[in-house]
């Protein structure tokens, strides 16, 4: 009952997370972060078009990634501070401007500056992700946020067959032309349907903003956990860039088939809501471990034997999904749990960290691909996992279970 009367006082009015009311969080949510992935399986439709080198190619997902940390970090915040609707339908509706004016850029500086921009205005899933936490009860708030985590990590994951698809019918263009027909009904859906919270935290910009440096230094869950998935998220971002290049160039696949490959990864994103639920039951230590091991191990295939082709980069793709989305929900269930009135900065720190390091592991595609081919990818990629395993093994775990 107390925490229906908060969230009642939080609202202004008392709202019952129904599950229509999840499905809706989950779907805006997938519809939103897909604009961060739609160039990453197109890049080399994109690059030649307005006159980028190969090299370069995968530059294009790093700014969008980049221009997303900026907004985690310098907008997410605001979510502590201003009403949450009115913040998210602001953001969304310069997402709306930008990918309409990538569907008609024409110069590389141009594009670039827009994807950035992307990135930047799509930070609304993370206000209504925390807005979810604070009206679900505290019994069941790992599986609401694992199941609307789920429509964002469908968002990620569907979002690179779609793009493929509809580049390889219509036009690369036609792509976000799309997404920002689709982003403007999403707009409207938000702002009918989401319920008003006006956060009781009083203080400047400048006062909440100097404030994410106390919440860094005061809670080392939430340093660990950001640096785990910031690290399995560079292996995630480095094999999803490069991995149409050498679907591309070692196997001819068409763009279609490239869609068909992404949308069989997307099988990763089931163990978002089976996180959540074991989170709840209290089982966070062992799942973290879990979801490491298996991210270490997902490019075994490659580094074992390339003979395993196209089946071991399916392979590859959905353990590495799997992973990288458990550990993501895992991580959220417990910075959630910290400080209530610091969830939007709390999740905006977290966030912020994990697109870094997935806009280091998308900036060193192109790259190790062009001198090491895949074996190079793979064995940098698999790295990133195995750092963070020994971390949580040396320091992480040994803390938890302190304080457990």
């Amino acid at each position: 009952m107390s925490t229906q009367l908060s969230a009642a006082t939080r609202t202004g009015s008392p709202v019952k997370l129904t599950r229509g009311l999840i499905a809706l969080f989950a779907f805006c949510c997938g519809a939103i972060v897909a604009n961060l992935y739609y160039a990453q399986p197109i890049t080399e439709l994109i690059a030649p078009d307005v006159h980028l080198s190969g090299g370069m190619a995968s530059v294009i997902v790093s700014l969008t990634q980049i221009g997303y940390a900026f907004g985690l970090f310098f907008l997410v915040p605001l979510g502590d501070l201003l009403e949450n609707r009115k913040l998210m339908i602001a953001t969304a509706l310069v997402s709306i401007a930008s990918l309409a004016a990538a569907a008609f850029a024409h110069q590389p500086s141009a594009f670039l500056v827009i994807s950035l921009l992307v990135g930047f205005s799509s930070v609304a899933v993370q206000i209504l992700i925390p807005l979810a936490a604070h009206l679900a009860p505290d019994e069941s708030r790992g599986k609401v946020v694992g199941t609307i985590m789920s429509g964002l990590l469908l968002g990620i994951l569907l979002s690179r067959p779609i793009s493929s698809v509809v580049a390889g019918h219509f036009g690369w263009r036609a792509v976000f032309g799309s997404a920002a027909v689709l982003m403007a009904l999403v707009t409207t859906v938000l702002a009918l349907t989401i319920p008003r919270r006006q956060p009781a935290h009083q203080a400047t910009y400048v006062e909440l903003i100097g404030s994410l440096g106390h919440l860094v230094r005061t809670m080392p869950v939430l340093r660990h956990r950001s640096l785990y998935q910031a690290l399995m998220f560079a292996s995630f971002s480095l094999f999803w860039t490069a991995i149409p290049v050498e679907l591309t160039r070692q196997f001819g696949l068409t763009q279609t088939q490239i869609g068909i490959f992404a949308l069989v990864g997307a099988i990763g994103a089931t163990s978002a809501p089976v996180a959540g639920r074991l989170a709840d039951a209290g089982h966070t230590m062992r799942a973290t471990l879990i979801a490491l091991v298996v991210g270490a191990l997902a490019y075994a295939p490659a580094l074992i034997h390339p003979a395993w082709g196209v089946a071991g980069l399916v392979a590859s793709g959905i353990v590495l999904d799997f992973a990288v989305q458990m550990n993501m929900v895992l991580g959220q269930r417990e910075i959630y749990a910290l400080h209530a009135a610091s969830r939007n900065r709390l999740n905006a720190l977290y966030m912020t960290s994990i697109f870094v390091g997935g806009a280091l592991g998308s900036a060193l595609a192109s790259p190790l691909y062009e001198h090491g081919g895949w074996p190079l990818v793979a064995a940098v990629a698999t790295a990133f996992p195995l750092i963070a395993l020994a971390h949580y093994l040396t320091i992480g775990r040994p803390h938890a279970a302190r304080h457990a």
